[in-house]
């Protein structure tokens, strides 16, 4: 893999807040971004170039591919043809394998599975008619997730009893329940040189299915954290990846259960922004690009809260406060759920 020079661009499937922050980041390395969205870019404010179109259009998924030198993405849910037109152009990093892996709930936890990480028990759910067995298999409490497009706590049902009948309305996964004590996060990057570099722990804390916060250090022993980088970095060995991404792990008596994967710059890593010289965004330009990865290691206490949907209201509140930094990510409308932007407190 050939070095990009400084002056390269970097095409990025996907203008939401991630790309936004992938922008700034490759700015400050002297590359220049071309984002490729169908909808809403934050991050058409700060990249040198946007693509506005849908993935179904070929001539303007082509035109993006030749004006950039590598691609990469903020979300994992583009559709295959656009990747294959894509990729037949330009490298994408990470790599397809990983977004495979990513982009179905069922194939990532057969893939955890087959390289010997503990994940909840599961079983494929097709069709409606299959979720009876699988209730009986598992038992209650259990979750029904989509095994496509879910995020934020969208395409899941929590089942409470197995006399429960309810539908996602596409093909599922049921996972049983897992009994922890805490969620921890590992933001991991690999190098094109196969280099792995891992920041440290953070621990997560949940609200209707959203990450409210993420705090380091996450107050869990160091044999611990040190398992959970050691499987974060099996992980993307595996998977011969380039870049960086977010591993979720359940902490339970019987040890560490991976949750799920995202093969991208990830909303646990924000507080990295605050406490460390090289932050979850530039190691990840850093590993496309071919740069040698960066110092990762932290230097602050630091709990990174998301600002939802009317926690803009707090916004003059946090401006004052000290030792924070305010993120926003130039959304128009405030909506119930809506990721507007985060804080990093230095603690």
């Amino acid at each position: 893999m050939t070095e990009l020079k400084p002056g390269s661009t970097i095409g990025i499937l996907g203008g939401g807040q991630l790309g936004r922050m992938l922008s700034v980041a490759a700015s400050r390395l002297g590359y220049r971004c071309h984002v490729y969205e169908p909808g809403a870019a934050p991050a058409a404010d700060v990249a040198h170039a946007v693509t506005n179109a849908p993935y179904e259009d070929e001539a303007a998924l082509r035109a993006f591919a030749e004006s950039v030198d590598v691609i990469t993405y903020e979300f994992e849910n583009v559709p295959t043809a656009a990747l294959d037109l894509l990729e037949s152009i330009r490298p994408i990093r990470p790599n397809r394998r990983a977004l495979a892996v990513s982009q179905d709930r069922l194939t990532e936890k057969d893939f955890l599975s087959g390289i010997g990480l503990r994940t909840a028990p599961y079983r494929n759910v097709e069709t409606e008619a299959d979720l009876p067995a699988a209730l009986q298999d598992l038992g209650a409490p259990a979750i029904l997730k989509t095994r496509r497009m879910g995020y934020d706590g969208k395409g899941q049902i929590r089942f409470k009893d197995q006399d429960q009948r309810e539908w996602t309305g596409a093909p599922s996964v049921l996972e049983g329940f897992v009994e922890f004590s805490a969620e921890i996060s590992v933001i991991v990057a690999r190098g094109a040189d196969g280099q792995v570099s891992a920041f440290d722990p953070g621990l997560n804390v949940h609200r209707e299915g959203i990450l409210r916060t993420t705090t380091v250090p996450c107050g869990l022993s160091q044999s611990l954290l040190t398992d959970a980088v050691l499987i974060a970095a099996r992980i993307v060995n595996a998977l011969d990846y380039i870049g960086v991404m977010g591993v979720e792990l359940f902490v339970t008596r019987e040890g560490l259960f991976v949750n799920e994967i995202a093969p991208r710059v990830h909303n646990s890593g924000h507080w990295t922004q605050a406490g460390c010289a090289v932050d979850q965004f530039e190691q990840h330009i850093r590993a496309v690009v071919g740069l040698p990865l960066g110092d990762g290691q932290r230097y602050a206490d630091v709990e990174m809260e998301n600002l939802i949907g009317d926690d803009m209201d707090r916004l003059p509140a946090l401006l004052s406060q000290a030792r924070t930094q305010v993120h926003l990510y130039g959304k128009g409308e405030a909506r119930p759920g809506r990721k507007m932007g985060h804080v990093n407190r230095v603690l």
